[in-house]
């Protein structure tokens, strides 16, 4: 149950990312559910970096957006990168 819910909830944060997120971000589904799962990852990696999150502990649902922009703005950024060249 808990694999539903964390899929759920991914895609979720996939699509408020990708809606506040300027541009366009042209993604399926599943690159979205991947996207906000990833997000929370990386939110939750920063959060216990910086010491906000404690050991166990996960990143709340605006730390999981706010990680889910991080991930499309550096992906944006390699892909502009990569045009480029």
């Amino acid at each position: 149950m808990h694999i539903i819910i964390m899929i759920v909830v991914g895609f979720i944060v996939g699509l408020i990312a990708r809606a506040l997120m300027p541009g366009n971000q042209s993604m399926g589904i599943i690159m979205t559910t991947i996207l906000g799962i990833i997000g929370s990852v990386v939110a939750n990696y920063l959060g216990q970096a910086m010491h906000w999150y404690g050991p166990g502990q996960a990143a709340g649902f605006i730390g999981s957006v706010i990680g889910a922009i991080i991930v499309l703005l550096v992906v944006g950024l390699i892909h502009r990168a990569m045009r480029s060249s």
